[in-house]
């Protein structure tokens, strides 16, 4: 089982049987659809399963708390992976998600294929974009579907 371990948490892949779970339990709609994207990835293409699931963000405290998520949205042929990301209500503000975003970043970019991780935040997300920022990530000046595109500064 593939894990990146930081100095706070366990971040890991979840499997399709716990993706679905997830998208049973998920009331947001957005986020809901967004899931079954994944999951139909992983079934499409279980090569490159990493690049679509549920990255499940787990504090090594003994809590075995899940805190937060991560996914990837795809490999493109040219390299490129975006990274997206949610934190559960109540752990906000105390950097786990910088944290989180900087290692499997940092992971990402060791992989077979992988060039560059890149994000996207809305505009207003002033927080998302934070953590880009203190997690490597530079503004490209492009703006996507949700808003203004970040990547990593080691592409």
């Amino acid at each position: 089982m593939i894990m990146v371990t930081t100095e706070r948490m366990s971040i890991f892949p979840i499997s399709d049987d716990e993706m679905i779970i997830k998208i049973n339990q998920e009331t947001n709609g957005e986020l809901k659809r967004a899931y079954m994207e994944m999951l139909a990835g992983c079934k499409k293409s279980p090569e490159q399963r990493i690049w679509h699931t549920i990255w499940f963000m787990q504090l090594n405290d003994g809590s075995g708390q899940i805190v937060g998520d991560l996914c990837f949205k795809g490999l493109n042929d040219n390299g490129s992976v975006e990274i997206g990301y949610g934190m559960k209500e109540g752990y906000e503000g105390r950097g786990l998600m910088t944290e989180a975003v900087t290692a499997m970043a940092k992971w990402a970019i060791t992989q077979e294929g992988v060039s560059c991780i890149e994000s996207e935040t809305d505009s207003n997300n002033i927080a998302s974009q934070r953590v880009l920022l203190k997690a490597g990530f530079v503004p490209t000046e492009v703006m996507g579907e949700e808003g203004p595109r970040f990547a990593w500064k080691k592409c």
